[in-house]
């Protein structure tokens, strides 16, 4: 199973000291945190896409983890949203599939919609038509991917004419793509129809809903004839913050929960953990909490944490990637496996799996320079 942290990129003001960061503090942080993660021993480290203020989450992604890609070796490097609806597929492809060869493979994306109405027309695009652009531009994504020509003409942009995407993917295998929704249902069942994963970013959701979600992918998975429901590829979110007691880790995190952009001012923090996926305690309440993920949704195959938010300083982020890297993640792993039944795999696909499996109808394609 991955584990690994995603960032959302806020730029946030810490509460305790009265301290913001500067874009290229913030920046430069998120770089540090994901070399963190693959020291000690995280597999997946995904950025999300942002284009507006108070978010310095790289409106362009592959810039961001081309970087990471040269200062490590093995990191998984994904995003936590891509945005499907308002970039153009093409600039996708190609952007993507050159990172591609940059990291070796090292690769995969999470398509999504995003969360904020304005990037839409800020793009010449209507967020009334987001479905039908989620639709659209990943159906021509992917044949951009595994045709060598493309000739296709939709309803969102300019027809293509024997257009060839390049660089073409690495060993002619696209990455793997994952479909995040938090709410929508038209995008789990996209994803079940092209047998592609199904991340659920429930850290805002209880768990009600988030099972309800993923029991439609997985059911519309099987009916498409991809494997049986529980093997179905499924991710989800989560946030933690860790201390020596529950106490010690409400007292520190509080301040940061209570202003944090996205969700202070709100719920309390006990209101929030009631009611969400947030856990706030020790090293055995995180895992704890983890696995009761599992009695949600069935067996999955990726856990990724939101740490580095609304606020906290770089060092106590570190210090937090620390214990879930040396302390969480291993008894979580253990746990995991030990309930996972046979059949059910127990990680994603990746590059190296995808290129080992060339009777795949859903990812192998046939290299460009084969077409003469």
């Amino acid at each position: 199973m991955q584990f690994g942290i995603f960032t959302i990129g806020d730029v946030t003001q810490d509460p305790t000291t009265g301290k913001t960061p500067t874009e290229n503090e913030r920046i430069k942080a998120t770089v540090a945190i994901a070399k963190k993660a693959e020291e000690v021993g995280l597999d997946v480290f995904a950025t999300g896409e942002h284009h507006n203020p108070p978010f310095v989450a790289p409106g362009t992604p592959p810039v961001l983890l081309a970087n990471i890609a040269a200062q490590t070796e093995r990191l998984q490097l994904s995003t936590a949203t891509t945005l499907i609806t308002t970039n153009d597929p093409v600039k996708i492809a190609e952007d993507y599939a050159y990172l591609q060869h940059l990291a070796d493979g090292r690769v995969d994306l999470m398509m999504g919609r995003g969360n904020t109405g304005p990037v839409y027309p800020w793009f010449g695009k209507d967020i009334r038509q987001g479905i039908p652009l989620a639709i659209e531009n990943y159906h021509l994504l992917r044949r951009l991917w595994r045709e060598p020509v493309v000739n296709w003409q939709g309803q969102f942009r300019t027809p293509l004419q024997g257009y060839t995407s390049t660089p073409a993917p690495l060993d002619g295998v696209p990455p793997f793509v994952w479909h995040g929704s938090i709410r929508s249902v038209q995008i789990a069942e996209q994803a079940a129809f092209y047998g592609d994963g199904f991340f659920h970013n429930n850290i805002f959701w209880n768990k009600e809903h988030t099972a309800k979600m993923v029991e439609i992918y997985r059911r519309r998975y099987e009916s498409y004839g991809h494997g049986q429901a529980d093997q179905a590829i499924v991710g989800l979110g989560g946030q933690v913050f860790i201390g020596a007691t529950e106490e010690e880790a409400k007292e520190t995190f509080r301040p940061y929960f209570d202003n944090a952009p996205v969700y202070g001012h709100g719920p309390s923090m006990e209101e929030f953990t009631d009611m969400t996926p947030l856990t706030v305690g020790t090293v055995e309440q995180v895992i704890d909490r983890t696995m009761e993920f599992a009695d949600w949704v069935g067996d999955y195959q990726r856990q990724l944490f939101l740490i580095d938010h609304a606020g906290l300083p770089l060092e106590m982020v570190l210090e937090q990637i620390e214990i879930l890297g040396t302390q969480v993640v291993p008894e979580l792993r253990t746990r995991m496996e030990a309930r996972r039944p046979d059949h059910v795999p127990s990680d994603p696909p990746t590059h190296a799996s995808l290129k080992n499996t060339p009777d795949s109808p859903h990812f192998k394609v046939r290299p460009v320079e084969e077409e003469a």
